[in-house]
C-alpha cells in the first residue's frame, strides 16, 4: 500500500525506502500547470496521467474491479509505477482480465505466464488471480463483486491533509477482505483491499489541497 495511504504503497517508493514525512515537508507540490498534487504524482508523467485521470474515480464494473484487484495484489512489494508501466501486458497475458476466460486457465496457461517477462512472474499471484477468476464467477449469484466490494463504502471519507495522516487500513477493509476471503478470493489482505477501495472511489484518498480532491462525484468537496 514507509508511506501507505490506505494500504497503497506511495506509487513512487516501495514500503521500505522512504520515512514518514516530517511537518517541514511539502506533500502538495504545484505544477507549472497550476494542479496540487501528492509528491509521487507530481513528476514521472505517467504517474501523474494516472493522478489526473483514473486513480480515485469510481470502477463499477465487474471486469474493472477484478483487473484492479489483480493489479493491486502484484503490486504488493513493488512500486505502482512498476506495475503501470507493464499493465498493458497484463491486459495481454490475462485476457484482458476478462473472468470468465482467466477462469478456463489451466497449467499449461501457468506455464506461459511464468515465461512472461514482461508481466511480474510471481507463481502465487498469478495462481491466486486464476482463483479469484473463479470466485468473480461464482460471486455473480449474490451480485457480482464490484457490488460486493462497493458495499462496504463507508459513511465518511477520510480527510488527509499530509500523507503521513492516512492509515493503511480500515474496518472496512478489514471487513472487506474477510468476506472476500470467505468466498475464496486470495491476495486480498486488508491493506490490498485498501487500495483497492482508494483506486476506485470508495475511498478519496486525496489530499486535501489537491487538484483532485472532491472530483470523483462520489464524495463532495471539502469546504
Amino acid at each position: 500500500m514507509g508511506c501507505r495511504w490506505f494500504g497503497l504503497t506511495s506509487p513512487t517508493m516501495t514500503s521500505t525506502d522512504h520515512d514518514p514525512p516530517s511537518d517541514a515537508d511539502d506533500d502538495l507540490v504545484v505544477g507549472p500547470d497550476g494542479l496540487a498534487r501528492p509528491r509521487w504524482a507530481a513528476t514521472d508523467p505517467l504517474l501523474r496521467q494516472y493522478y489526473d485521470t483514473e486513480w480515485g474515480m469510481p470502477v463499477r464494473d465487474e471486469r474493472g474491479v477484478y483487473e484492479r484487484l489483480t493489479l493491486e495484489a502484484f503490486q504488493s512489494g513493488l512500486a505502482w509505477v512498476t506495475i503501470l508501466r507493464k499493465r498493458e501486458a497484463f491486459r495481454a497475458a490475462f485476457s484482458g482480465f476478462d473472468p470468465e476466460a482467466v477462469a478456463r486457465y489451466d497449467d499449461r496457461d501457468v506455464a506461459r505466464l511464468m515465461a512472461d517477462a514482461a508481466i511480474v512472474r510471481n507463481r502465487a499471484k498469478i495462481q491466486a488471480t486464476i482463483t479469484n477468476a473463479h470466485a468473480t464467477l461464482a460471486l455473480r449469484a449474490q451480485g457480482g463483486l464490484a457490488a460486493y466490494v462497493w458495499s462496504f463504502q463507508p459513511e465518511r471519507t477520510p480527510v488527509p491533509r499530509r500523507e503521513h495522516d492516512l492509515p493503511t487500513t480500515s474496518a472496512e477493509s478489514v471487513a472487506l477482505a474477510t468476506g472476500l476471503r470467505r468466498l475464496g478470493f486470495r491476495f486480498v489482505g486488508p491493506t490490498t483491499m485498501f487500495a483497492l477501495m482508494a483506486a476506485i472511489g470508495v475511498v478519496d484518498a486525496h489530499l486535501i489541497g489537491s487538484h483532485r480532491r472532491g472530483t470523483s462525484g462520489v464524495w463532495p468537496a471539502p469546504t
